[in-house]
């Protein structure tokens, strides 16, 4: 503990480089009157940096329409001549608050079941529209389209939203949106229809968005709701337009909106669905590798349930009974080789993505992919004024579990059913801030772990936040586990502490954040790979704007300082890194990083210099090449001594015609000394996707990974040799992404000194999948 007091002065300096940046924009927010609930945001009533007045977001009166509406992208209908029209479009990117280089049109309607959103996008060139078949909530990844999106702030409680996109043949994406931790997740999934046409002056979108898909205010009275709406033009740089002034001086999004106003009568009807499933799936294994033959597994038929009711607008009960819970993506290929932490893997199954922004907190005390193989699940989620809920329990049959400390963590899974919930509550306070409570408990056979916290979120001015959580954890392993990790055989506690003080204005993005986990602090609900830290970090970063047709678009220079001690006042990490980055034409980028480390590791703290670069170039539509590279001081892990390392990571993602999307990337990892290479890893990934229309697909992925070491430069005995082949053929039928049919096979190949690529195993799979809504 004596050398705490140096973190306490790194913290504030930036705490002080924070207050001179923003000296003169420091505006207290209190009072517990949202100007959300009167339709407009005194935030978005500022003057910019450059002092000049941005005028407010616009008021647009919606009323619902009694006329038939078809989504075929053809605005024939008379919904459409009497809808309000939102044309006031902005360049906010590269530009700033710009005259769009096209013009963009959107309209909005409603009936008592669906919101109907149009745009008319004009084109000068319609032959250069980017314009591609792909899977859901692929639109904006890598290749890049031209599309439109929307968010909807139901509530105009200005924090949380829904977003939609559509690109110009209609394929979907959708996204949950919180202003608060700044997330955005595409994992969410609503059932909603849209349609794209590419015409002779552009292309028209349209879209049917179910209002049980939503959550809004239970009220008869008339409705105010935030709405603001973008579109993607990419060509040499991607032009991005809003329909409302952005401005670069206020951090918040959704306090920017444009208001739309005169929704009523809405009913989500019964707000009921049912979606069975039924997975199948046979895997044949070689028992006795490699000389033994494939022997065929037995067939493995799982009926599952998830079912969603929206008892009202904004409380949703989800209930699952056996639910299927398989995943036909195949989980990106990381490598795991000389590493220190446990791999973290993002969550992608339905059940745990509904609502899942409730539990968001600044520690991940709540990661949903520690539940493995649950045989039931329940959760209830509710937004009500100032009030949001989230609960959640899982009956799970196995339980995984991360053992962390200072210097590394592994992932441990115990054969034993463990039963657990969350249980997390918000209240929103003042105009933009928060405070919130989250308890979490897992049980198994002689095993508990409890978790117990109190958040806050405060933002205090335009340009200016700061978070606050501090939780505290009570854990008992089962005695087994207990001593084979050197653990004590009873139940221990711990603490955390985060805190994160950030500045973010137009040249601007300044942060100072501290982090204080004691040794026996667990969260196996969560994804904690290291404990025993005390950590100050801070950023300053000032940005360059230039002009959208200039050589640049935007410049960045930043320093980043890192330092972490154990709870006995060693030091265990200090990083100081150097960065610049460019973006420019053909929608190109291309970071430098420099970094000075020390890095403390069984005993014995290591000097560490390292460089690294980022490219990335996307030269036409439809293309996209990819480079990173790092080079400099490492660390052999295995055998407790400096190295010399290299990585190297190239890739390329291009389409033929609409249909086709070809994807490669491969990741090089070599380590060595003096004496000579202590291994070389190599990881490639080849993925080919043929789109039959916007519902169907067929996908081949092969992953192969060489792994090489020099077995004389290894302590203990290591395979000289191992390869391993991992391929997968996927058929994809999606009507809604909940009535599905997916087609399937999976095999390992594996080698190893002495033995050729052999097969493992294999897998045939089927799942069904039907969304029945009442």
């Amino acid at each position: 503990m004596k050398k705490l007091p140096i973190i306490f002065i790194i913290s504030l300096f930036f705490f002080f480089v924070i207050l001179v940046v923003s000296r003169n924009e420091i505006q207290m927010v209190v009072g517990e009157n949202s100007p959300a609930a009167e339709g407009s945001s005194s935030l978005s009533q500022v003057q910019s940096e450059e002092k000049k007045e941005l005028p407010p977001p616009k008021h647009y009166q919606v009323k619902q329409t009694t006329s038939e509406v078809r989504i075929d992208g053809v605005l024939d209908e008379a919904a459409w001549k009497e809808a309000p029209v939102l044309n006031d479009f902005y360049e906010y990117l590269p530009g700033d608050n710009i005259p769009p280089p096209v013009d963009t049109e959107c309209l909005v309607t409603f009936d008592t079941n669906k919101l109907y959103i149009a745009f008319r996008c004009f084109d000068p060139e319609p032959r250069k529209i980017r314009a591609h078949l792909m899977d859901r909530d692929a639109i904006d990844t890598f290749i890049q389209d031209d599309h439109i999106s929307i968010i909807i702030d139901p509530f105009n409680d200005e924090r949380r939203g829904f977003q939609f996109r559509v690109n110009p043949l209609g394929v979907q994406a959708d996204a949950n949106f919180s202003e608060l931790e700044g997330y955005e997740d595409f994992s969410w999934d609503a059932i909603w229809k849209s349609a794209g046409k590419i015409t002779d002056f552009g292309y028209v979108v349209e879209l049917a968005i179910p209002f049980n898909q939503l959550r809004f205010p239970q009220t008869k009275e008339k409705q105010t709701w935030g709405f603001s709406a973008m579109r993607s033009y990419p060509r040499s740089v991607r032009h991005r337009m809003i329909s409302h002034p952005r401005d670069r001086n206020i951090s918040c999004l959704l306090c920017q909106f444009n208001k739309l106003n005169g929704f009523q009568g809405m009913s989500p009807g019964r707000n009921i669905e049912f979606d069975p499933t039924l997975t199948s799936s046979r895997t044949d294994t070689r028992e006795d590798f490699p000389e033994g033959s494939m022997e065929a597994g037995k067939v493995d038929t799982q009926p599952g349930l998830t079912a969603r009711w929206g008892i009202t607008p904004n409380l949703i009960l989800n209930a699952a009974v056996n639910p299927d819970f398989s995943q036909v993506e195949a989980d990106v290929a990381q490598l795991d080789v000389n590493i220190r932490y446990a791999l973290r893997y993002p969550e992608k199954r339905p059940f745990f993505l509904e609502g899942a922004d409730f539990f968001l907190t600044p520690v991940e005390i709540v990661f949903t992919r520690t539940v493995a193989d649950p045989l039931w699940g329940l959760k209830l989620t509710q937004k009500s004024g100032k009030n949001a809920l989230g609960v959640f329990a899982t009956g799970d049959r196995v339980n995984n579990l991360i053992i962390p400390s200072n210097i590394g963590s592994f992932p441990v899974s115990l054969d034993q059913d463990v039963f657990g919930g969350v249980f997390r509550y918000r209240r929103d306070v003042g105009r933009g801030s928060t405070l919130g409570v989250l308890y979490t408990r897992r049980e198994g056979e002689d095993y508990y772990n409890h978790v117990l916290g109190i958040d806050g979120f405060l933002r205090l001015s335009r340009t200016n936040t700061f978070s606050l959580q501090y939780l505290h954890s009570e854990t008992d392993y089962p005695d087994d586990l207990a001593v084979d990790i050197g653990q004590e055989t009873k139940w221990f506690g711990g603490n955390a502490l985060a805190a994160e003080f950030l500045h973010m204005s137009r040249n601007w993005y300044v942060s100072a954040n501290y982090r204080n986990l004691t040794s026996g602090f667990r969260a196996d609900y969560g994804y904690i790979p290291r404990v025993d830290i005390q950590r100050a970090q801070g950023l300053i970063m000032h940005t360059f704007w230039g002009k959208p047709q200039g050589w640049f678009t935007q410049l960045n220079f930043g320093i980043l300082g890192t330092r972490v001690e154990d709870h006995d006042g060693n030091l265990t990490d200090q990083m100081v890194m150097l960065m610049a980055n460019y973006n420019g034409p053909l929608q190109s980028s291309v970071a430098f990083y420099g970094y000075r480390m020390k890095e403390y590791f069984n005993e014995v703290t290591y000097d560490l210099d390292r460089v690294e670069m980022d490219f990335e170039i996307k030269p036409r539509g439809g293309l996209r090449i990819n480079f990173l590279g790092i080079y400099g001081d490492g660390i052999d892990y295995s055998n407790s001594r400096p190295a010399t390392l290299l990585d190297l990571i190239p890739g390329i993602e291009f389409n033929l015609g609409r249909h086709f999307n070809v994807s490669f990337n491969h990741t090089l990892e070599r380590l060595w000394l003096k004496e000579g290479e202590v291994f070389e890893a190599n990881l490639s990934q080849a993925r080919l996707i043929f789109h039959f229309n916007v519902r169907t697909f067929f996908r081949a992925i092969v992953q192969y990974t060489d792994l090489t070491r020099n077995p004389d430069l290894y302590f203990l005995p290591v395979e000289s040799k191992e390869r391993h082949i991992f391929t997968q053929f996927l058929f994809s039928y999606k009507l809604n992404p909940q009535t599905v049919l997916f087609l399937g096979y999976t095999d390992n190949y594996l080698g190893q000194t002495g033995i050729d690529l052999t097969q493992k195993d294999r897998t045939f799979f089927v799942k069904i999948g039907y969304a029945w809504t009442l």
